[in-house]
């Protein structure tokens, strides 16, 4: 699981290294938020995934890479939305937001990396082997990878590697979309950032979108 992890975090830190200082101000994937406010965000989550991994603890594991997730189908109210965006405007400069998430970032796969797979470690009240909560963060990378490049068409996006897993992931929580379906058309639309097509919505038949993994 390290290795998904690295290769999805690798690969976003390296896209948010070509941004130029025009992409910055592009929207992003994520509703509200600019691809600066995205990239601040990133900044948090890999900070989070330093404090986790140096927060052992002898509890049961109560998740694993999936149930680590709230699921729902209405989007998450997240407080820190607001804080995110004038967080990411103080920096002033791109350049000082894209040092400080790739300084941050690549301390977070050093410490992946060097991370027991066997140790538990807790979080947000929840408590998992560190190689399930590398594994959680591998969907955490890879959604966020789409919603960086969603306005920038010449980028490549995430690995192969990383869509597949997340994939698998939403169709254990979901059900199996259309097995034609390519694995950005099933992230995209299961997560709610693309309204299905009239003959998408027909193949999906019961199966009930968008959800909400935050």
């Amino acid at each position: 699981m390290v290795d998904l992890f690295s290769l999805a975090l690798g690969s976003l830190l390296d896209e948010v290294g070509e941004l130029t200082d025009d992409d910055f101000t592009r929207p992003s994937g994520c509703e509200g938020w600019l691809v600066r406010d995205l990239v601040c965000h990133l900044v948090i989550d890999a900070q989070d995934v330093l404090i986790t991994l140096v927060t052992p603890t002898a509890d049961a594991v109560t998740h694993d890479q999936v149930t680590y997730w709230d699921v729902s189908h209405e989007p998450a109210d997240d407080p820190l939305a607001a804080l995110t965006v004038r967080l990411a405007a103080a920096y002033g400069e791109p350049w000082m937001l894209k040092h400080h998430v790739d300084d941050v970032g690549r301390a977070a796969l050093r410490a992946a990396e060097l991370a027991d797979p066997t140790l538990k470690v807790a979080t947000q009240d929840k408590v998992l082997c560190t190689s399930g909560y590398l594994g959680a963060y591998v969907w955490e990378w890879t959604l966020h990878h789409l919603d960086l490049v969603v306005n920038l068409p010449d980028r490549a996006g995430p690995p192969a590697g990383a869509l597949a897993r997340c994939r698998a992931t939403l169709e254990r929580i979901a059900g199996a979309f259309p097995a034609s379906w390519s694995d950005v058309d099933v992230l995209l639309v299961g997560t709610g950032r693309r309204a299905p097509t009239e003959s998408e919505r027909a193949a999906l038949g019961a199966l009930e979108i968008p959800f909400v993994l935050g």
